[in-house]
C-alpha cells in the first residue's frame, strides 16, 4: 500500500509538468517512481526516500540539460506577447528621451525610453524596438538605408 502513494505522486509530478514545460517536474516524476518500486520490493520507507532523491537528483543534473539542449536544437523558439515585439518598428507619439515617451507598436500605445545617453528622438520619428523591459519599450532610430 506504500507503493500506492509513491505513484499517485508521480502522476500528479507529471500533471504539473504538463502546465511548466520545464522537465524539472518530469524528472521529480521519474525519482518517485524509484521510490515506488523500492516500496514494492518491500524495502524500509526511508531506503525508498534515499532512492527516490538519488534517482530524481540524476535525473535533474544528468538527463534533464541533455533534454533541453536536443529540444531546444530542433528549431527556433518562437517568441510570443511582449518579447515579439524586439525588432518591430513604430512611429513615436511624443519625444522619447532615456526617462520617458510614447511609441505605437503594433496597434498599441506603449511607454518607450532610449537606451542610456542615447539622444533624444523627436515626435513622429520612425523608431525600431530593441528590448521590452516590463511595460517600457526600449527603442532606437530606424537606420535610413
Amino acid at each position: 500500500m506504500d507503493s500506492l502513494w509513491w505513484f499517485v505522486g508521480a502522476m500528479v509530478l507529471g500533471i504539473v509538468e504538463v502546465f511548466t514545460l520545464d522537465l524539472t517536474f518530469a524528472m521529480l516524476a521519474g525519482g518517485a517512481i524509484a521510490g515506488g518500486a523500492a516500496a514494492l520490493l518491500g524495502l524500509p520507507w526511508w531506503v525508498c526516500v534515499i532512492i527516490a532523491c538519488a534517482v530524481s537528483a540524476l535525473l535533474l543534473f544528468a538527463l534533464r540539460p541533455y533534454l533541453l539542449k536536443s529540444i531546444r536544437a530542433r528549431g527556433a523558439v518562437i517568441e510570443t506577447n511582449a518579447a515579439a515585439l524586439a525588432g518591430a518598428a513604430g512611429r513615436t507619439l511624443d519625444e522619447i528621451t532615456e526617462f520617458a515617451g510614447r511609441v505605437k507598436l503594433a496597434g498599441e500605445v506603449w511607454s518607450a525610453r532610449t537606451q542610456d545617453d542615447a539622444p533624444v528622438i523627436p515626435e513622429g520619428a520612425e523608431v525600431v524596438v530593441l528590448e521590452i523591459k516590463g511595460a517600457t519599450a526600449i527603442v532606437a532610430p530606424e537606420k535610413e538605408n
